[in-house]
């Protein structure tokens, strides 16, 4: 495990804030060891650093209540959702109270005909498309997880879908939010566009947790495509791949979703999922639209991946094949574990320009070849975004060591070309050293930003800046 940075406890404060709770929220405060834990960071390397006690609060007004009284005995406040992220950033570095959102699940509303939505936090990505199924309509983020949508707004989450429908940023139209404070303020209305005065809404997306509590969000939403056909073709190399996902973006095929399994991805998903795929560099495709136009769509990259030495294409349109074949993908964290039995996964998560994606790529196998580190290579590669998952012996020094060497390289590489050291998994405490490599003197200002929305630092202190 890697060892995070311990931050000074206010011992004080939080037993005064953990007496006055208790007395307030009777068995919604839980102080138990291992819910503690449960409550801290379980899905990265980074070491488990537990709050002091969880809260369950069930309205944004029991928010507020919570973040003010913390406020005034200066104890930190940790929102939490499912705890799916992988950078650190539900840990307590300095203690605190960690407020579990999931009691607040509620769909507050439905505008069928506007295409949006207003939803608690802790309605997750599943539970929005369920209830939105009967409407004809669906919200397209797709993380592989079943975050919470108030997780997937605070880590800017994104996803397979990402190459078509964008990520977070631009599927929220509007925010409700606890301020550090307690205040609660709206960042917008309901209308698909504004120009009035600051974007307050994408300032909190992607922020962490770190300068607000999201209490309520409203979404963007897409009408279900008439039709929607998955591929699938084998390459004989990662770099053919690359260049074949480079030229459908270049050439403006509106696909959905195209995802990079190298070989090694592929022989685990074989494994887990009982498929049979060639053991090769293989892309995952979905097209969206009418019937003759996901048919356009699938033939004309049909004739790339021809160009390119692509071979067993195959397409289909049937729903129980399309499922099969993504559920295989989004298992593919699990399935890639099976690979080494008892390894720990540490993902990467870069992103670069298309043009660069082929060169990242090739470069990431390269040098993990040469260091000897298992990893499949997979990526949502229609927008650049890869992930190497490093299997580690975590008893194994000389092994970890190298793996952070590989991380701290690839963040790096990612950067040198024009890129950034995380597409989609946020800063959290794992990226915080590169920030500053990525974007310099901005950091400066984002650190403005947070003194002057958390001057006393309460909110997930210890993350991003």
């Amino acid at each position: 495990m890697v060892q995070a940075a311990e931050l000074p406890r206010n011992e004080t404060g939080i037993a005064t804030v953990i007496s006055v709770l208790k007395q307030q929220l009777g068995d919604r405060l839980q102080t138990g060891q291992s819910i503690r834990e449960q409550h801290a960071h379980t899905t990265t390397w980074i070491d488990n650093q537990p709050p002091d006690a969880v809260v369950f609060p069930q309205s944004a007004q029991e928010v507020s209540d919570i973040v003010k009284i913390c406020a005034t005995h200066d104890v930190p406040v940790i929102p939490f959702g499912t705890g799916t992220s992988l950078e650190g950033h539900v840990n307590a570095p300095a203690g605190g109270i960690c407020m579990d959102l999931m009691q607040m699940n509620k769909v507050v509303a439905v505008h069928a005909s506007d295409l949006s939505c207003v939803v608690q936090p802790g309605v997750t990505r599943e539970d929005i498309n369920t209830h939105l199924r009967d409407q004809g309509l669906f919200f397209p983020i797709d993380p592989g997880a079943n975050a919470s949508l108030g997780g997937m707004a605070a880590t800017g989450a994104s996803g397979t879908n990402a190459v078509r429908y964008g990520t977070m940023k631009d599927n929220v139209l509007a925010l409700e939010a606890v301020m550090a404070d307690g205040r609660v303020i709206r960042t917008a209305q309901r209308a698909k566009k504004t120009s009035a005065g600051y974007d307050l809404t994408r300032l909190l997306v992607g922020s962490e947790g770190t300068l607000g509590v999201i209490t309520e969000i409203t979404l963007r939403l897409q009408g279900i495509p008439e039709a929607i056909s998955s591929a699938r073709c084998s390459f004989p190399s990662v770099d053919a791949a690359c260049q074949a996902t480079m030229q459908v973006i270049q050439y403006g095929i509106p696909v959905a979703r195209i995802e990079l399994l190298d070989e090694l991805q592929v022989k685990a998903v074989n494994a887990y999922s009982k498929l049979d795929l060639p053991e090769e560099p293989l892309l995952l495709l979905e097209f969206h639209g009418s019937e003759a136009g996901v048919a356009e769509q699938a033939e004309m990259f049909g004739a790339i991946a021809e160009e390119h030495g692509g071979s067993g294409y195959v397409f289909t349109t049937v729903a129980e094949e399309r499922t099969k074949l993504w559920q295989a993908r989004h298992d593919g964290y699990w399935a890639s574990l099976q690979l080494r039995p008892g390894a720990q996964g540490i993902s990467t998560d870069v992103c670069v320009p298309i043009s660069r994606l082929a060169d990242c790529v090739n470069a990431a196998r390269e040098r993990l070849d040469a260091d000897g580190l298992m990893s499949p290579i997979v990526g949502h590669v229609g927008d650049g975004n890869f992930h190497c998952l490093l299997l580690i012996d975590e008893n194994d020094q000389e092994e970890m060591d190298k793996a952070a060497a590989f991380v701290s390289w690839l963040s790096e590489l990612a950067i040198s070309m024009d890129g950034t050291c995380t597409g989609e998994h946020g800063i959290g405490q794992g990226k915080m050293p590169y920030l500053r490599k990525e974007l310099g003197e901005a950091t400066d200002f984002m650190q403005a930003i947070k003194i002057a929305l958390d001057p006393q630092g309460i909110l997930n202190p210890g993350k991003v800046v």
